[in-house]
C-alpha cells in the first residue's frame, strides 16, 4: 500500500495540533497535576519549576510543533514508500 506522503504529513500536523491544544488546556486548568506528570515522564523533579503559559507561547508552540510533526509524517511516509 502506497501512502500519500503529503496527506500523511498533513494528518500528522493536524493530529499534533489537536494534541497540543488539549495539552495546553490541561496545563492551564490543572497546572500542578501536569507539572507532576511532566516530572514523571522525564524522570525528574520539576516541583521547583512553574508554568508560564501565554497565548503567544501556545500559538508559537502550536505552529512550530505542527510544522515539525507534519514534516516528520511526510518523511516517514516517503521512506515507507521507498521501502516497498
Amino acid at each position: 500500500m502506497i501512502l500519500n506522503a503529503t496527506k500523511f504529513g498533513l494528518a500528522s500536523a493536524i493530529a499534533f495540533a489537536i494534541f497540543w491544544i488539549v495539552c495546553s488546556l490541561l496545563v492551564w486548568l490543572l497546572p500542578a497535576m501536569m507539572m507532576d506528570m511532566t516530572g514523571h515522564m522525564t524522570h525528574g523533579d520539576w516541583s521547583q519549576m512553574g508554568w508560564r503559559l501565554s497565548i503567544g507561547g501556545v500559538f508559537i508552540g502550536l505552529i512550530g510543533w505542527s510544522v515539525v510533526a507534519g514534516f516528520c509524517g511526510w518523511l516517514l511516509a516517503t521512506i515507507y514508500n521507498k521501502m516497498l
